[in-house]
């Protein structure tokens, strides 16, 4: 078995770290450029940083945040939120960002995948998948989740691996933020269906749970920010738990 990455998220809105239930509700939780010093220095493996209310054209305060956090950490991070096109990761590269995450932009144009493979390497190029379940089955939901696509999510992984993706972070609308678990069914089969890293995200509340998503799943990296952001377990503890039960961790 690799070595699984624990990977703490800040959702950023107008400069503030925000969590909230299913994309709404939020509440602030903290700065995000101490967050990221705090997990940098207390054992994550990467973070993200999502610009959850805006695209990046125009949004200073975001760009000034990921300037900022790269100062202030020595581990990867991936910054996502609006990017559509080429111009803007070279933008967030050149101000410290390791990867970039699309989203929305691949759903409504799947080429800007390759384009940014071709430009960048695949190595940067992070596809999130936000999917939520309905009428019995995982669907793609765009537009921070109030969008139904009528796109399978195992499907659309597929083809975000075929056009050049070379990490999907699988986002389960339907657990985020309840803090009962991941989603290990469909974190499953879209790890069984793409041969590239998946991240798993949405539902974390104790460290039982980032063991089953590793052992049951077989996910490669799994995300979570409200349990990490308010205290409720450090990462030291999740890979304490991990590790006592034969998971390998940095």
């Amino acid at each position: 078995m690799l070595t699984k990455r624990i990977i703490p998220c800040l959702d950023i809105k107008n400069g503030r770290t925000v969590k909230g239930v299913s994309f709404g509700n939020l509440q602030d939780a903290g700065d995000p450029v101490e967050l990221a010093a705090a997990y940098s220095k207390n054992g994550a493996d990467e973070l993200t940083l999502l610009d959850i209310t805006a695209t990046l054209e125009g949004r200073s305060t975001f760009l000034q945040v990921v300037e900022d956090v790269a100062a202030a950490v020595s581990i990867p991070f991936t910054v996502g939120g609006g990017i559509s096109n080429e111009q803007q990761v070279e933008t967030l590269l050149a101000r410290g960002a390791d990867k970039v995450s699309v989203n929305t932009s691949a759903v409504l144009d799947p080429g800007l995948i390759t384009r940014l493979s071709d430009a960048f390497g695949n190595q940067c190029v992070v596809v999130a998948i936000d999917a939520r379940y309905h009428e019995n089955e995982w669907e793609v939901v765009s537009h921070a989740g109030t969008k139904f696509t009528g796109i399978s999510a195992v499907e659309w992984a597929k083809i975000c691996y075929e056009l050049g993706a070379g990490e999907i972070l699988l986002t389960s609308f339907t657990a985020d933020g309840t803090r009962e678990g991941f989603s290990l069914d469909i974190t499953k089969d879209v790890c069984d269906a793409v041969s590239i890293p998946v991240i798993a995200s949405g539902g974390a509340g104790n460290p039982q749970h980032f063991l089953d998503v590793f052992t049951q799943a077989n996910a490669d990296a799994a995300l979570a920010a409200g349990i990490f952001h308010y205290g409720l377990v450090s990462i030291a503890e999740v890979k304490a738990f991990l590790k006592e039960h034969g998971v390998p961790v940095r």
